[in-house]
């Protein structure tokens, strides 16, 4: 059993966390790519077997123990960088309906070298800012639109909810800042159509507090909705 193997068991069972060993498998294939790649571009800053375990694996497959995704969802994962969560969500959950958006190509290959690597030929890669990729067809398509460390709440509402249809939701990962960031974007995602569902806190071991925003898709977001990078950035709403 390799090092990596062994920390990535342990790993889960702190937390509980239960996936088969086709994933198991699959999860140890990812890091081994994403050890090997992050030599030659920027992919993360976390390389060590018990940071990618906890903090890359384990922090994004938390999202099933809160989130209810039914069979055969369509989830975008907005600003997906090295896959986080998205992929690792594919790997735990290979029935759901799976897009990753980024706005560097070079992710974007990487990530396409991995879905080659794991067997995966269902999955769409999209290269685009988040607040263009929502002016396209791919508007109001998902069940669920998910973000993790992209942009503070009220600017991540922007980006994600046009993604998401009516009766969809969009899920903010977050660290220990999220209730004050919450607090700051209510006015946002009411005026997007939404409506906050929970806010799920937990501390995932050393890597500290963090929570998952759950907010629904009540109403169509307006059609002035995302605005231009400029605006979103120096007039947040």
């Amino acid at each position: 059993m390799s090092d990596f193997r062994k920390v990535l068991l342990s790993t889960l069972s702190d937390f509980d966390i239960t996936v088969d060993e086709k994933a198991i498998d699959r999860l140890c294939q990812y890091n081994d790519l994403l050890i090997e790649w992050n030599q030659k571009m920027n992919l993360t800053a976390l390389t060590a077997p018990e940071d990618v375990a906890l903090k890359h694996f384990a922090d994004s497959l938390m999202l099933l123990r809160y989130i209810k995704i039914e069979e055969g969802a369509s989830v975008i994962d907005v600003g997906t960088g090295a896959g986080f969560p998205g992929l690792v969500l594919k790997i735990a959950r290979p029935d759901i309906r799976l897009t990753l958006l980024d706005s560097l190509q070079k992710r974007l290959v990487f990530l396409g070298a991995v879905c080659d690597e794991l067997g995966f030929d269902d999955i769409e890669l999209i290269h685009s800012r988040a607040e263009d990729g929502s002016r396209t067809e791919l508007r109001d398509n998902f069940d669920i639109a998910v973000s993790r460390a992209v942009a503070s709440l009220n600017t991540l509402c922007e980006y994600d909810m046009p993604y998401v249809r009516v009766g969809g939701r969009t899920i903010a990962m977050k660290g220990k800042e999220a209730a004050e960031e919450l607090t700051a974007a209510q006015i946002a995602i009411e005026t997007l159509g939404g409506r906050l569902i929970a806010d799920h806190e937990f501390v995932l071991g050393t890597a500290g507090e963090r929570s998952i925003i759950e907010i629904e898709k009540i109403a169509p977001t307006p059609e002035k909705f995302p605005r231009k990078s400029k605006q979103i950035k120096t007039n947040p709403l």
